[in-house]
């Protein structure tokens, strides 16, 4: 395992190496440090995920969980 920065690092996996997501925990912390992701240097959420290697649906879901919902056409979750 080796870290990649302090919220993502990688840890080999069967099939190659695969991201575990240190994302913040909080849910509120989470909801800004994505949108502030979005904001400043992602286009799109599958642009921010694909690079980040984040799963979309887990992060989807797990904002989703707290009544948040990702808006394309404003391109932050609100």
């Amino acid at each position: 395992m080796f870290l990649l920065s302090p919220f993502i690092t990688f840890v080999p996996r069967k099939k190659g190496l695969q991201i575990m997501n240190s994302l913040p925990e909080d849910p509120m912390i989470l909801f800004s440090y994505i949108n502030t992701k979005l904001r400043d240097n992602y286009a799109s959420l599958d642009a921010l995920c694909d690079d980040m290697h984040i799963c979309k649906a887990d992060l989807v879901d797990k904002l989703g969980s707290v009544g948040f919902e990702y808006n394309p056409v404003e391109n932050k979750f609100w």
